[in-house]
């Protein structure tokens, strides 16, 4: 199947300064979150580096998505610290979040809308109006090669196409940084393949930072910034081929099992 991205660019509306170039996309500081008396989260620190592609990598229940929901401010953040681009998103959680793009795991477009609706309507929640929202909508589609669909309602694409569209929704206003919550779960492996090449595309040819959390170990490639979250504490966190040979491993999914004492699926 042909690559339904390839070629496709988004491009940053401003240069970047030397000073942002080095200020890490995300550092969180002892972060801390339960549910009741469950700890969900258990003084967690990690960091992400500007055009980085990183990788969350911990089973169900490891605490991906409630770092995500804090991060997000879903969820209120009552102990530690979380600063996107050097914005503390207690302080300043315009400047932060207008800095992120999200894709969560469950799908959130809106399936009585057709595709161009839910782009202008997201664009609009950032104040994007009018012309602009259109303008930037046409073109997304297009670059995902679905602009003769952007009349069709969202709940007639497939689920790899509803991925996408939510991909580039995340991306219309402009992020610098992009979270992934599972974003493959429930797709072929050719849809699969295909998402995870395009966001690799977008860190490598436009500096995007990003965060993809999953439980699928063939998703992560021996470059990446990988941090191991198991049952709400980081485990190791950096370049995957350094973790292997810390943990004396083969490959990523054995230093997984022996950092973890659990098994990780392969997809």
């Amino acid at each position: 199947m042909m690559d339904a991205f390839a070629g496709t660019t988004l491009q940053n509306p401003a240069p970047r300064t030397a000073q942002q170039d080095v200020t890490p996309a995300l550092v969180i500081t002892r972060l801390r979150h339960a549910y009741g008396q469950r700890k969900a989260l258990d003084d967690v620190s990690i960091t992400v580096q500007p055009s980085t592609f990183a990788v969350l990598l911990g089973l169900n229940g490891a605490g991906k998505s409630t770092l995500f929901s804090l991060v997000t401010r879903l969820f209120n953040a009552r102990s530690g610290e979380i600063d996107i681009f050097g914005h503390d998103l207690r302080r300043e959680p315009g400047a932060a979040l207008s800095l992120l793009g999200v894709v969560f795991q469950a799908r959130t477009l809106d399936l009585d809308l057709s595709l161009a609706q839910n782009l202008r309507y997201h664009a609009a929640l950032h104040g994007i109006g009018g012309r602009e929202a259109r303008l930037r909508a046409q073109q997304l589609l297009q670059r995902i090669g679905l602009e003769a669909r952007a009349r069709d309602k969202a709940r007639d694409l497939s689920g790899g196409q509803m991925r996408r569209v939510e991909i580039v929704r995340a991306l219309l206003h402009r992020p610098r940084l992009l979270l992934l919550d599972e974003p493959t779960v429930g797709l072929d492996i050719e849809a699969r393949a295909d998402i995870l090449r395009h966001v690799r595309s977008l860190v490598s040819a436009e500096g995007l930072s990003t965060l993809w959390a999953t439980h699928l170990i063939d998703e992560v490639a021996e470059t990446d910034t990988v941090i191991v979250l198991h049952r709400g504490k980081v485990l190791a966190q950096g370049i995957a081929a350094d973790i292997v040979r810390s943990a004396g491993a083969r490959d990523i999914k054995d230093a997984f099992s022996r950092l973890t004492g659990a098994a990780v699926l392969d997809g």
